[in-house]
């Protein structure tokens, strides 16, 4: 058996956003001794007017049944970012405790990006682990600070038994063509140089470590090829 905690990753589609065939994703991760985190919760039930571009699917509740889990089974909570349709059924974990950068939750404080989902990230400060950067969260799972996308955008770093080391960039690499340190920047970023610093920062940790499978955030062509729950990497 691995040193590391983490024994099986799911990957979960819950929506989409029709017009540009991009995927609303979240994540499953699950330890050799019983715990089950949550990496971001998917789209909201409703979807509010100014979220019209979104799509609902199967929703992460839904999906965690096929596989024998209710909300109260999940522990934890990794919140990469509190975006539409990354946060939005957050309030349906009510035994876990979420965990998301110390900048980023202040900033959603009083930006208004975020207020659609603060009825379900706004939760009683003691469920909520703030955290300053860099992380080791257990053996075998990393977050991985990356601003740009928004302040405090964190991603994921899982090593696994079988399946090696598996990078989730989240929102900090949407999509498989932007993972290159000559990116142009977006001229509609206001954090370009942030969002540049993360890739590169990511680039650095795939090269450092041989890490072979890096799963972009919304990349509909690289989705399509990978292995959904039920099915999971181990």
């Amino acid at each position: 058996m691995s040193h590391n905690t983490i024994n099986r990753l799911y990957l979960i589609q819950v929506g989409s956003m029709p017009e540009y065939q991009i995927p609303i994703v979240c994540y499953l991760l699950q330890t050799h001794d019983g715990q089950n985190i949550l990496i971001d919760s998917g789209l909201p039930q409703m979807i509010p007017e100014e979220g019209s571009d979104f799509e609902n699917g199967q929703d992460v509740i839904e999906q965690l049944a096929l596989i024998g889990l209710k909300p109260d089974d999940i522990h934890t909570v990794i919140s990469t970012h509190y975006d539409l349709d990354h946060a939005g059924r957050h309030a349906a974990f009510t035994n876990a405790r979420y965990i998301v950068q110390r900048t980023h939750h202040l900033d959603a404080a009083t930006n208004p990006r975020f207020a659609a989902t603060r009825p379900q990230w706004d939760q009683p400060i003691e469920r909520i682990r703030l955290i300053d950067g860099d992380l080791e969260l257990l053996p075998g799972l990393e977050l991985i600070e990356t601003s740009g996308h928004v302040p405090g955008h964190q991603s994921v770093l899982v090593r696994l038994p079988k399946s090696g080391t598996i990078l989730l960039p989240i929102d900090a690499v949407p999509f498989a063509a932007g993972f290159t340190p000559d990116q142009q920047d977006d001229p509609n970023n206001p954090d370009a140089a942030a969002t540049r610093a993360s890739i590169l920062k990511l680039l650095d940790r795939v090269q450092q470590e041989r890490i072979e499978l890096v799963i972009f955030g919304h990349d509909n062509e690289q989705w399509a090829g990978l292995k959904k729950l039920p099915h999971y990497y181990d």
